[in-house]
């Protein structure tokens, strides 16, 4: 690569999740998850029927869910966007985040996260010990997590699907999201969001400056976040991890899970879930209209 491109390459991996800049949702509403897939990102809400999409992470459009519920967690896999409510057995899908259909999960659940890997997508529910997979989104069949625990967030890297629990030690492994096994993670926390990214599994808490990684999901190492704040989601793109907190403008960059740098999102918010996909970070605002990006 010439000199130039190397500088530039590097200063990209420099920049990633320092600079954040405003950016405004079609609606000032509860939004609880973002995505991206298929050259859009998608973001839900958990009042009523609302979506929004975007190329960009600038632009949005506000779009229509099939039915009016409490969406909590969206993704994408096998060319396709599926959202999760909570509360609820209602889940939809989507080719390209604007037309939805209505699916059926397989029982009535505190449904709080859905991932997408190995071919199949994984939701799981807090408060017991329900998970459930499916291929499509569509047809979905109800799976056993190894004890009951507030699970809240589940992500899939290196051929293995990890869940954790708030307000414990507890995380799982499953290599299909059909067969779970119980690990221990370093610390009893409100943990709120794990990722994978650079042959590593991290997650954040919300009660401290905790996080912790793992190369494997089964042994977790204890790590640092540069303050003690409401840290409640985590995601990795351009070679860096991004984290967020509510009720603040903080956020937090690390290259590899374990050294973190402070930073500073553009405006004070309930920073709710952070995703990577177009160069971009895209940060979504829960009762507001307030989304950032960092490109």
């Amino acid at each position: 690569m010439p000199i130039l491109g190397i500088i530039a390459s590097s200063l990209r991996r420099i920049a990633a999740g320092v600079n954040w800049t405003q950016r405004t949702l079609p609606a000032d509403t509860t939004w609880t998850s973002v995505t991206f897939g298929g050259s859009t990102f998608v973001a839900v809400a958990s009042d009523g029927t609302i979506a929004a999409t975007s190329t960009d992470g600038i632009t949005w459009t506000q779009r229509t869910l099939p039915t009016n519920t409490s969406w909590i967690s969206v993704t994408f896999g096998s060319s396709t966007f599926v959202a999760v409510a909570f509360n609820t057995s209602i889940a939809a899908t989507s080719a390209d985040g604007i037309t939805w259909t209505q699916r059926t999960l397989p029982t009535s659940a505190f449904w709080q996260s859905v991932t997408f890997g190995a071919s199949t997508f994984v939701a799981v529910a807090g408060g017991g010990t329900i998970a459930a997979t499916s291929a499509n989104g569509i047809t979905w069949t109800q799976r056993t997590l190894p004890v009951s625990v507030g699970w809240i967030s589940v992500t899939f890297g290196d051929s293995t699907f990890v869940a954790v629990g708030q307000g414990s030690t507890i995380a799982a492994t499953s290599a299909d999201g059909i067969t779970w096994t119980q690990r221990t993670l370093p610390t009893s926390a409100t943990w709120n969001s794990v990722t994978f990214g650079s042959s590593t599994f991290v997650a954040v808490a919300s009660n401290g400056a905790i996080a912790a990684t793992s190369a494997n999901g089964i042994t977790w190492t204890q790590r640092t976040l540069p303050t003690s704040t409401g840290w409640i989601s985590v995601t990795f793109g351009g070679s860096t991890f991004v984290a967020v907190a509510q009720g603040s403008s903080i956020a937090a960059t690390s290259a590899d899970g374990i050294t973190w740098t402070q930073r500073t999102l553009p405006v004070s918010a309930s920073w709710r879930s952070v995703t990577f996909g177009a160069s971009t970070f895209v940060a979504v605002a829960f009762v507001t209209s307030i989304a950032a990006t960092s490109s």
